[in-house]
């Protein structure tokens, strides 16, 4: 899929959930499983299902940014397991957008319009069975003033809601 399409979803996605102006035909809610929910949003087009959450924890503090990481599953374009993340903020070009839940680090490869993706979907497989095995993931990026964030996402419940957005989508 190109990278401009998947943004503008991302973006669209992003826009309906930080503004609460979703109708009720294109984006449902499909259950709230402890700290994450699962969504279905529905075009003319196409359907895109996706598992998202929440930082429980932001650095620094007092800073109030839109962050969320999502799993998403796409199934026109025959896309499965894409992890996206914003930490509410366009990233800068010099530093790495990085996640990591114990000993295991993932590196976002791709970054654009305050959006960070994984290239590989095998390194995304292992990060969602890292996920399904953790109890928290942080995700550390950059500003374009090179300020470090780091969101933390608690995975409780992160496995029900992946289970059910692919369910929904495949």
């Amino acid at each position: 899929m190109p990278l401009i399409k998947n943004i503008l979803i991302n973006l669209f996605i992003l826009f309906f959930l930080s503004t609460g102006m979703a109708q009720s035909e294109n984006l449902k809610k499909i259950g709230k499983f402890k700290d994450w929910e699962t969504m279905v949003l529905n075009s003319d087009t196409e359907k895109v299902c996706f598992a998202q959450t929440k930082p429980v924890l932001q650095s620094p503090k007092g800073e109030a940014r839109e962050a969320r990481l999502f799993v998403s599953f796409r199934p026109k374009d025959k896309v499965v397991d894409e992890i996206s993340t914003t930490s509410g903020y366009e990233y800068n070009t010099q530093n790495s957008i990085r996640a990591r839940s114990g000993k295991n680090k993932y590196k976002f490869d791709i970054s654009q319009e305050g959006f960070a993706w994984i290239a590989d979907n095998k390194i995304e497989k292992k990060m969602i069975k890292t996920m399904k095995k953790g109890s928290r993931i942080m995700v550390t990026g950059f500003n374009k003033s090179g300020s470090q964030t780091i969101d933390h996402y608690s995975l409780l419940g992160f496995t029900k809601a992946y289970n059910t957005a692919k369910k929904n989508c495949t």
